[in-house]
This record gives C-alpha cells, sequence and structure tokens, in this order.
C-alpha cells in the first residue's frame, strides 16, 4: 500500500496552487527567453552554450556523451545533435572512449572555449535579467536546497 492510499488527499491551499502554476510557467517560459537573448546577441543557442559549459568544467574538457546528455537535460539523441553541430564549428570533437570502445566521448577544444568565454556575458546578463534581479532578499542556498529535493 503506498503512502497516497493509505493518507487522504489534502488539497493545495491557494498559496500552494500559486506556486505550483507559477512554477510550471517558469520552466517553460525561462529556458526560452534565455535563449532568446543567448540567440540575438551571441547567435548560439542555450542548448550549445550549457553543452560548452559542462565540458568546460570537465576534467580534460571531456565528458562521455550519454553524461553530457543527462548534464544538459537532453536524450542521447538529442545531445547528438547538438555536439554534431558544435563540430562542424571546430568547438567539439568526438573521440572514443578508452574505456569503453562502443562509446564516444565529447572533448571542448580550444576554439570552443574562445566562444564559450566569447558568449559567457550574454549569458550572465540574461540570467541575472530575468532570475537573479527577481530574487533580491532571499536565501537562495535554501531555494537552491528545496528545487534540488524536488528534482530529486
Amino acid at each position: 500500500m503506498t503512502d497516497a492510499e493509505q493518507q487522504p488527499l489534502r488539497p493545495l491551499s491557494t498559496d500552494e496552487e500559486a506556486l505550483l502554476r507559477e512554477l510550471g510557467r517558469v520552466m517553460i517560459v525561462l529556458p526560452r527567453v534565455i535563449d532568446t537573448d543567448m540567440m540575438r546577441e551571441q547567435r548560439i543557442p542555450v542548448s550549445e552554450y550549457t553543452t560548452l559549459m559542462h565540458l568546460s568544467e570537465a576534467p580534460h574538457r571531456l565528458m562521455r556523451m550519454s553524461e553530457l546528455a543527462a548534464a544538459c537535460n537532453l536524450s542521447l539523441s538529442g545531445m547528438t545533435r547538438v555536439v554534431t553541430r558544435l563540430e562542424t564549428q571546430g568547438l567539439v570533437a568526438r573521440t572514443r572512449c578508452d574505456e569503453d570502445a562502443r562509446g564516444w566521448n565529447a572533448v571542448l577544444t580550444d576554439e570552443g572555449l574562445a566562444r564559450l568565454e566569447q558568449a559567457w556575458p550574454a549569458h550572465l546578463a540574461s540570467a541575472r535579467r530575468h532570475v537573479f534581479d527577481h530574487l533580491e532578499g532571499a536565501d537562495l542556498a535554501r531555494l537552491t536546497q528545496a528545487l534540488r529535493r524536488i528534482a530529486t
């Protein structure tokens, strides 16, 4: 018997319902507005920027494709499409995994790191404008912990 079967469901309060609806709206709107800013200012979609960012933070600027997909919240096929676009621009290279000949790694090139550094100010400005400027005075550490618990 699950917890839901044991305890009667309690309706959401007005505040809980409002939070749930706004959280859903943020999940849809925020990626769109940041992507729009990045495309307008740097001609790089957020999916590519995020891929470059995660690779720049990885040891040796290298990640297994499946791990990179998970870090970027993309399917493996979606990540493959992003990496293919970045490869054609010379920003990422693909190499066979040493541990598993079937697997592939994505590796950030020097050109990719330079492109990330070029795009970073636009991403920072967009994140400040659309998120952090609206959270002044909020306990960011507690908010982060709460969002992490929700996501897991």
